[in-house]
């Protein structure tokens, strides 16, 4: 299991954006965990009262937890967003639950991937869809 420490040596995400606490391989697909804390800076205003992680944050977090199954082709690129299809929200995630990421890769072209994502809490699903990463040379 890789912790934040070794994640963030490929995935070049720093706090306040880092949004993988751990994550690791098995088989062919990638599972990682983020422990929602309640302090993160996308609660303060959605919703007062009522925090509740926004859509595209839970997105962020499946595309980030998927960057493991990229491993061998991240050496000086950067894995940049270049879809999101067939995404779902089946229910809310509060301050205090811990987000469970499945990943796997459906397909690939050239530098482009194609990944099936699944967000689950406390194992029913949060989140799920169909991601697509692009792989660029760092400048």
């Amino acid at each position: 299991m890789m912790t934040r420490e070794e994640i963030k040596q490929f995935l070049p995400h720093r706090e306040p954006m880092l949004l993988v606490d751990d994550m690791t391989m098995e088989g062919d697909m990638a599972i990682a965990h983020y422990h929602v804390r309640g302090d993160e800076f996308f609660l303060q205003g959605h919703f007062p009262g009522n925090p509740i992680v926004p859509g595209v944050i839970l997105c962020e977090i499946m595309g980030q937890s998927s960057a493991v199954l990229l491993l061998d082709e991240l050496h000086n690129r950067l894995t940049l967003y270049s879809g999101l299809n067939e995404v779902r929200f089946r229910q809310p995630v509060h301050p205090g639950d811990t987000i469970t990421v499945n990943a796997r890769i459906t397909a690939r072209k050239g530098l482009i991937f194609f990944v099936d994502a699944t967000a689950y809490v406390d194992g029913k699903v949060a989140c799920k869809g169909k991601l697509s990463f692009v792989l660029v040379d760092k400048q």
